[in-house]
Formats: C-alpha cells, structure tokens, sequence
C-alpha cells in the first residue's frame, strides 16, 4: 500500500500512540504506580468537599496539612476512661498527665466533630436514661456542659457536616442530630445490626459501612436516602469491630476480633475479597500519615472483657499489598485497643484497655512508653490533626 508523506505521518502516530498506551499498560500490570492525573475524579454526595486526591483519599490528611480551624488548639492527647467517668488530658511533647475532669457515665470516644472546632466525649450510659455528649473546647482543653442523648456509645457525621450519627448500640438504630445543637432530626433502625458501633464512608460519600459486633456482619447504608441496604455477614461467631476504607476508596477493612484479623470487603459489590491474619483480638485500625500503611491494634484478648498483660500487639499492613510488614508486640504483655496517629506521623497513641494505660508507639521503630491513667481507657482521641474536616470516630481524617 502506497502512503502520502501526511498519511504515512499519521500512520506512525497512531502506531506511537498504540506503542506508549501498550508500555503504559505493561507498566501498571508490572506493579508501577499509576499517575494521579490518570484517575478519573470522584462525584461526591452534595455538599461534601472534594476528594483532592482520587488515588488517596487520605492526602489532605498527611502530616502538616492543618485546617485553619485548628489554629490556637492545644497538642493534647484526650482519654476517655469507660469505669472511671472521666476524661485524662496529656501532654505528648512530655508523656504526662496535665489535667482530668469528671464527664457522664461510661465515656466511650473523644469525637472530632466536622468543623473541627469541638471534641465531643460520648458518654453512652448503656442500659441507664442518661447518656450524654460532653463537648470539650480544643483551644482551652476544658469540658462545657454537657448535651443529653440516648445511648451515644460512638458518633459520625454526614459527608456534607450537617448532622452528627450518634451510634445507639442499645437499640441498633443511628440518629441523625443536628451536627452543632445535637437536635434529633431523624432516624434508621437496623434491626439485624446488633452491636452496631464502628462505621467508615465511601470515597463519595454515598454509602457508609457499619460493623454489627454482635452479629459477625456489616450494615450497608445508603446516605443519601437514609436507608439500610443490605447486611454482609463475615464470620458466624465473629466480631467485627474498627473498619476503614482503603486510600483509593476500593475496598474497606474490617477488624474482627474472634478471628484475629482483618477482612478485606468490596464496598460496592458488598463482598468478602480477602482476609489478613494480624493477631489476637483485633480491634482499632488507623492509616499512616502518608496513607501508604495502615496500623492494626490487637487487643490480646477474644474477650470483651479481658485480662490484663494479654498478648497484645500492633501489626502494620501495607496498604499496596496487603501484606503485614510488621508486628509490634507489647513488652510484657498489654490491651491495645482504641486511638491514632499524631500529627506528624511519628507517633501511634491508643488506649491500654484492660492495664489502665496509654501506649505512646514510635511508628519507626515500633517501641512502646506506657502512660498511667484511669479505669479502662477507651476510644482516645490526639488532637490537633491535619485535614480538612472529620467524619467522626476518633478523627476519620480527610
């Protein structure tokens, strides 16, 4: 076949262009990491902000990157101590104590609300009329008087930071209140959820999953519609506790406690695609800085109550592979279970459930330093941290 030199010229750049798509795809088939600008933006629920980074949702959450809203807050690490009704303030440039004040009955988790202006402790009183939302100034440190709800045992907030979720374990059902008043608004039951407690959202905003503690499963909703979907069921005699999604938003993780590991779930398919072993009684999950790991506490114990100097330990899986590169064990034995990263990236805080601890845990080296503090700490919280804004728990950070 005979070609015009202009014909000939756009036939060899066809062939080009085919050529570098071919290499483009070997590459990312050999392992090699794919260009931000190549992943398609993300259509977020009205009034969320926008995902930055499609390929890590994590990245405006990466260590310096402060809100203004933050400014003037106080670098404090916020206890909550479930039999103790107290909150424990410390000091992490130091490792001390700096201060402690009583709140209601059986506080659970220190929530960094949306706007991050408020770190709010939920007291969920279970089985008792007066639970309640104690707010905490992050400028002062200091407790404000306390908002009565039912049964806060955890708290989220809708993508778009109008409403706080307040988690009622008791009575598995989530209340949508006022993110600011803490005015009830409306409602979903999720009868077949029992234990509900844990919750992680989509890169879009538009469904969030929630653990069913007392079931083995997850609850799929639908937050735009504000209805239950569907119910996974991961493990008949497990016990999913802290989930977080992946930084590309693909598939979420799950810690159970009963089966010593993680379930890797797809978020949109709503199926079981993996499992990791980490260690015994896995419970808290929290991303590295960079989002490029995620930190797995292991309790050390399958108990609810457990004893304490367990074989605790903290295991770190890399998110690109699912491989755990690390295990962390507590010297001497311990109860890792709730908390989170500093904001530099450094530092892992959680709470010694079971030893009346803190553990300060340097994310170089894996090595431990135990704080003292109140009877069975609980869902701890560090405050400042970088991001944008947060979706709740102990500061889901984007």
């Amino acid at each position: 076949m005979q070609f015009s030199s202009h014909r000939l010229f756009q036939h060899r750049l066809t062939r080009l262009t085919a050529g570098i798509a071919g290499l483009c795809l070997a590459g990312a088939a050999a392992g090699a990491a794919p260009a931000v600008a190549a992943t398609p933006a993300v259509a977020t629920v009205a009034g969320m902000p926008p995902v930055v980074n499609p390929a890590n949702l994590y990245s405006e959450a990466a260590a310096g990157h402060f809100s203004p809203a933050v400014a003037g807050a106080l670098p404090r690490v916020y206890v909550p101590n479930l039999r103790s009704n107290e909150v424990y303030v410390i000091d992490p440039a130091t490792l001390k104590v700096v201060d402690k004040f009583k709140v209601g009955y059986s506080p659970q988790h220190v929530v960094p609300a949306w706007d991050l202006k408020t770190l709010w402790v939920a007291n969920n009183a279970e089985g008792r009329p007066d639970g309640s939302l104690t707010p905490i100034d992050p400028l002062t440190g200091k407790p404000g008087k306390e908002v009565m709800v039912d049964d806060p045992y955890n708290m989220y907030f809708t993508p778009d930071g109008k409403q706080a979720i307040v988690v009622v374990e008791a009575h598995a059902r989530l209340d949508f209140r006022n993110a600011h008043t803490m005015k009830l608004e409306s409602s979903i039951e999720v009868p077949q959820c029992k234990g509900i407690n844990h919750a992680d959202f989509s890169i879009d905003g538009k469904y969030a999953l929630f653990t069913c503690e007392f079931e083995g499963s997850l609850a799929k909703i639908d937050m735009v519609n504000h209805k239950v979907v569907g119910y996974l069921q991961l493990a008949k005699k497990g016990m999913p506790q802290d989930i977080r999604i992946s930084p590309d938003g693909k598939v979420f993780y799950v810690a159970d406690m009963m089966a010593d590991g993680v379930f890797v779930v797809d978020g949109e398919s709503f199926t079981k695609i993996d499992f990791i072993k980490t260690g015994i009684g896995t419970h808290g999950l929290y991303p590295s800085r960079d989002g490029s790991k995620l930190y797995v506490a292991n309790r050390g114990s399958n108990k609810v109550h457990g004893p304490r100097k367990g074989k605790g330990s903290v295991s770190v899986i890399d998110f690109a592979t699912r491989k755990v590169l690390n295990t962390w064990p507590i010297p001497g034995g311990g109860s890792p279970d709730m908390g989170n990263v500093s904001a530099d990236g450094k530092m892992l805080w959680l709470s010694g459930r079971f030893d009346d601890v803190v553990y300060a845990i340097d994310t170089s080296s894996g090595e431990v330093k135990s704080i003292p503090v109140g009877m069975e700490p609980h869902g701890l919280t560090v405050w400042p941290q970088p991001g944008r804004y947060s979706l709740g728990h102990t500061g889901n950070m984007r």
